[in-house]
């Protein structure tokens, strides 16, 4: 049986009770905390890739993907109060649908943190090269620097996005040395993003170029343009959907919440709304400014977002200023209506927000490996301490290495929806562990206990398989191929080493670093 390796939920949760969190957090706190951790590269990076899909739809595509993040997070919420330890969604599977399903959920996990770190280096370069270079300095990457080949999305005459690769490189050095963010820092951080994001709503809602002609047609793909197309409102947002994915930190904050049961829903359901109608203000403050119409291909349907042929149009002078082609989109906007300055400032925002974003997701990747390696499932050596810098550095040198090759030959709309497809297999996991637990666990200890779970659980399922059906065909294949070489490796290698396998699995005290093992018992490989 393949199924038949669940780990003891006693045995995790042993991990858990030795951290004796304080309960410090109220409503608004978790939700001010939801808000920061949400904000920051979708709405930064994304907008021009969105608006390529749905046009004005956009903010349609937002209110999608945020009613989808909703359910997911009232399930990712009661699971991670359940289950309160490191290794995320694939802890939760390991606990509740077995070794196999868990090694599915972790190997998609890996998918989803080095992309979407790839992504955000990306988006990065954007505003590195259009602000800092271009418009400080004067300077102009030519063009085989700039981008990548535009074979894959990137632009004419370009080979390598240098930026990109130089930000995923030294964010990937400082996570090795033991560089870690401070939450000061953060807390600047996140007030810079929501600020510049505040004033470009403001500036541009009443700015003179505002015009509610260019909302229409609000729909030129329609609200559904089709399984695998990726076009449409729903389409746009299954790419968008990057734009929410920060409120797995909210869910995980459980165990630090007076009285869960009333603020987690507060704090999750609060942040996503908020972040839905500051997202849907500044698409449309972008779209009534300079509009967002796709750029249309043969038969009156947009090109696809990061393809060859789009940065083909892209290049001639007369999408030149065009919101689709932007780099930086944002910053783009604020300079075609006349404030250069404080589109700079925008652009300076992003420059100095988005490496703590690459920085959160390498580390998170890294540790979903450490979790892995340390379970049995992938080679001891890769959560290898180093003697020094105390950190696992094998595991995040490979990880930078595969982030920054992703991100200089990638556009960042195709990477963004690589990164969604694991995404959404995870969400789509939990709220499965959510139901397991449900009925093999029912009267375990829940700090935050879903209402109506075999309506929300069953909700949160339909709605990660229709956005996953409504990514692009080639994002919608990567998951199984990627997920077929996961299986590979787990039978050819990971189930005949697995500690659960063995018949023991290892705890550790995450504060004190104790390590304990657990004997249970479970069949041997």
């Amino acid at each position: 049986m393949i199924f038949d390796r669940v780990k003891p939920l006693d045995a995790i949760l042993a991990t858990a009770e030795k951290k004796a969190l304080h309960r410090t957090l109220g409503g608004l706190q978790l939700m001010l905390f939801g808000i920061g951790c949400i904000i920051g590269t979708g709405i930064f990076v994304l907008t021009a890739a969105g608006a390529q899909k749905a046009g004005p739809g956009l903010m349609l595509a937002f209110a999608i993907a945020g009613a989808v993040c909703i359910v997911a997070a009232l399930c990712y919420a009661e699971v991670a109060s359940m289950i309160p330890v490191a290794g995320s969604a694939y802890t939760y599977s390991y606990a509740s649908v077995g070794e196999f399903l868990a090694w599915t959920v972790g190997w998609a996990l890996i998918l989803e943190y080095a992309v979407a770190a790839s992504a955000v280096s990306v988006g990065w370069s954007g505003y590195f090269s259009g602000t800092i270079l271009n418009e400080f300095l004067g300077i102009t990457l030519p063009p085989w620097l700039a981008a990548g080949p535009l074979a894959l999305g990137g632009a004419p005459g370009g080979f390598i996005n240098l930026p990109a690769l130089v930000i995923a490189m030294l964010v990937t050095w400082l996570l090795m040395v033991g560089t870690s963010e401070s939450a000061k820092v953060n807390a600047i951080l996140v007030a810079i993003k929501v600020t510049a994001l505040t004033l470009f709503i403001a500036l541009t809602l009443t700015s003179p170029e505002f015009d509610v002609a260019r909302f229409n047609p609000f729909l030129p793909a329609g609200v559904f343009g089709g399984f695998g197309s990726g076009l449409g409102a729903v389409g746009a947002a299954a790419t968008i959907f990057f734009a929410y994915v920060g409120f797995d930190a909210v869910s995980t904050a459980a165990e630090e919440t007076k009285n869960p049961q009333r603020n987690v829903p507060i704090g999750l359901i609060g942040s996503l709304l908020f972040c839905t109608v500051f997202y849907i203000l500044v698409a449309a403050g972008a779209i009534g400014t300079i509009g967002g119409q796709p750029i249309m291909g043969p038969g009156g349907i947009p090109f696809p977002a990061g393809s060859e042929e789009l940065a083909r149009q892209c290049a001639l002078p007369a999408y030149s200023g065009a919101l689709v082609c932007s780099d930086e989109a944002l910053a783009h906007v604020l300079r075609q209506i006349g404030f250069s300055g404080i589109g700079n400032v925008l652009g300076i925002a992003a420059f100095l927000a988005l490496p703590s974003v690459i920085l959160v997701l390498i580390f998170a990747q890294t540790r979903i490996f450490f979790v892995m390696s340390r379970d049995g499932l992938l080679p001891e050596r890769l959560s290898k301490v180093h003697p020094k810098w105390k950190t696992p550095h094998v595991v995040t040198m490979i990880t930078g290495l595969i982030v920054a090759l992703g991100a200089a030959f990638m556009p960042v709309g195709l990477l963004a929806d690589y990164a969604n497809a694991g995404t959404l297999y995870a969400f789509f996991m939990v709220a499965v562990a959510a139901m397991v637990l449900r009925v093999k666990d029912p009267h375990r200890h829940r700090s935050f206990r879903m209402p109506a779970v075999w309506v929300v659980a069953p909700l949160t399922l339909i709605g990660c398989l229709f956005l996953y059906l409504n990514l692009p065909l080639i994002a919608i294949l990567v998951l199984p191929v990627w997920g077929a070489i996961g299986l590979v490796v787990y039978f050819g290698y990971s189930r005949s080493r697995s500690q659960m396998g063995q018949g023991v699995v290892e705890v550790v005290d995450e504060i004190g670093g104790e390590e304990k093992i657990v004997p249970i018992d479970a069949p041997k490989a």
